[in-house]
């Protein structure tokens, strides 16, 4: 699903060779650096760099490594997960349990102000509270908001910031195919999504990487208008993969009142769906 040669061309691919020291003219057609350049900034042989780009160069060091991240420009995010890919064929790591425990379960239930869910690396729900179930409008155990924002979302509006969710979905998979690289559904998953969206197969190709930890989340929701909310990550400790997702409106501010409405409405995330199935109208709303 995800190698360390294609990470080292794409990022490769995206240095601007004057931040470098490279002079360059209209006769170059190299986007980034060449190879050579890469080698010679990072103190390697121009060979090894080129069997390391073609996959036949297997455990570079970590001087190696820290040399070409430095080159490369490569954020935190991306050195770990540069380091991640260079140790794929030392050891690689098992796919999480995804059990989720009774008590988390519990704690999950006392959030009743802000929608709260628990989602694992593969970005499927497993439990979320009822203010969640009615932001998404639907049963939350079985949703994968991945697929959602992809294949089912894209055309609906329910996420106000949808280009910068798709490059953030993008980006947390490509993490999680570099971390658990032998998990057969994480593939099945990548697959469904480069078979039904042309922008996730522009995205992927790419190569970047994000890891998903707060920031803010825009819903512009058919009941009660655009929630601009602020989510916060929370990694479990335990063996599972799994964070609990929590979305906060600022005090006073209209998200607040959205919320607060959007609370009020009767019933829970049972029977409530946004693709036109019974739901919305159990709400005070209209089905489309």
């Amino acid at each position: 699903m995800d190698d360390l040669a294609s990470f080292l061309r794409t990022r490769r691919s995206r240095v601007d060779p004057s931040v470098v020291g490279i002079r360059t003219d209209s006769r170059r057609r190299v986007e980034g650096l060449r190879r050579e350049e890469v080698a010679h900034l990072s103190g390697v042989s121009v060979d090894y760099y080129v069997r390391l780009e073609q996959g036949r160069a297997t455990q570079p060091s970590e001087q190696v490594l820290d040399a070409l991240a430095r080159v490369l420009g490569l954020d935190e995010t991306e050195r770990g997960h540069l380091y991640r890919l260079a140790r794929q064929r030392r050891r690689r790591a098992k796919s999480p349990s995804g059990r989720l425990r009774p008590e988390l379960l519990r704690v999950l239930d006392l959030v009743t102000d802000a929608p709260a869910l628990i989602m694992d690396h593969r970005m499927d729900v497993a439990a979320g509270n009822r203010l969640a179930g009615l932001l998404y409008g639907r049963e939350l155990p079985g949703l994968n908001t991945a697929r959602h924002i992809f294949l089912e979302e894209a055309e609906r509006g329910l996420y106000a910031d949808w280009d910068r969710c798709t490059l953030d979905v993008v980006g947390h998979l490509r993490l999680a195919a570099g971390k658990y690289p032998d998990d057969p559904r994480l593939a099945s998953l990548i697959g469904e999504l480069a078979m039904g969206s042309d922008r996730f197969r522009r995205l992927w190709a790419r190569a970047d990487v994000r890891a998903r930890t707060h920031g803010r989340k825009a819903y512009r929701h058919p009941l009660v208008g655009l929630l601009e909310l602020h989510q916060e990550n929370f990694a479990l400790p335990d063996d599972s993969g799994m964070e609990l997702l929590v979305l906060s409106a600022a005090p006073g501010s209209p998200a607040e009142d959205g919320l607060r409405l959007l609370s009020s409405f009767s019933g829970g995330s049972k029977n409530m769906t946004l693709d036109g199935n019974p739901g919305w109208s159990q709400l005070g709303g209209r089905q489309s």
